[in-house]
């Protein structure tokens, strides 16, 4: 199990560093990829995926995507037309959808397609070929501090019910963690910043800050699939789960580390 886990992950680490450093078109058409694909994960979990409101969600996703592309920000037209139709939809083959499900569709099109979209945001930045970076450092670079401290002091259980093997010391391992590597990162890199005052601190800010964010997200994830009752959303990426398991964090620490970006800079 951990080979295939370690594996999976030197593969979508491979993956997403290529689409990363080309950036552009590929990155963008990636994402829209990547949020399809989380859309089904999520609707599976409610059964909507293979029906006319799950049809409705990824028709609303492909919108959103276009709108990005052409620059057109004006999002709540689309929100507010994406409601009707659903809600059209709900009416028309009453009783077959609840008003739960019809909830959860909505939902999915904020949860994954608009927050994963911050990573092209970032990417398309000034300087966002190197500012994209503070996402995964924020995510992925605390996941590994929190497992590396909890594994090795960890005393006390955090949210048990929730995530048996989360402990506070290992929460807090991972924002010094994330902070850390922000900083680092804000040394090694601190010339191509010259638009952000003092990359250094600013970036382990960002960095400790989008952690905690990072950490609700996963326990977010984990909360939906208990309500369910489902260990994985799916099985796309062996030893990890689905698109949703292994993008969890990044799902929530994409948007937020864009808006400090641009408080910041």
């Amino acid at each position: 199990m951990f080979k295939q886990r370690l594996i999976s992950s030197i593969i979508v680490f491979i993956i997403t560093v290529t689409f990363i450093v080309l950036g552009d078109e590929l990155l963008f058409l990636g994402l829209l990829a990547i949020s399809l694909i989380g859309l089904s994960e999520l609707y599976r979990v409610v059964k909507l995926e293979k029906t006319l409101l799950g049809i409705l969600g990824y028709i609303a996703c492909i919108a959103y995507y276009a709108l990005l592309y052409f620059n057109f920000t004006n999002y709540t037209v689309l929100c507010i037309g994406f409601l009707l139709l659903i809600m059209m939809a709900y009416i028309a083959v009453f009783p077959k959808f609840s008003i739960e499900q019809v909830s959860y569709v909505f939902f999915g099109l904020f949860y994954v397609a608009i927050m994963l979209s911050y990573i092209y945001q970032v990417r398309i930045l000034d300087t966002g070929a190197y500012l994209v970076w503070l996402i995964f450092i924020s995510a992925w670079g605390s996941d590994t501090s929190a497992y590396i401290v909890g594994m090795s002091i960890g005393k006390r259980k955090f949210l048990p019910n929730l995530s048996p093997k989360k402990t506070l010391e290992g929460c807090i391992g991972g924002i010094v963690g994330a902070g850390l590597i922000g900083y680092l990162y804000g040394l090694i890199f601190a010339s191509n910043f010259l638009s952000i005052p003092n990359p250094k601190l600013s970036f382990a800010i960002i960095c400790a800050s989008a952690s905690i964010i990072s950490q609700l997200g996963d326990l977010a994830a984990s909360a939906i699939k208990r309500n369910h009752n489902i260990k994985d959303y799916g099985k796309l990426i062996p030893g990890h789960g689905g698109i949703l398991d292994r993008f969890d964090s990044i799902i929530f620490v994409a948007p937020v580390v864009y808006y400090l970006i641009t408080l910041v800079g």
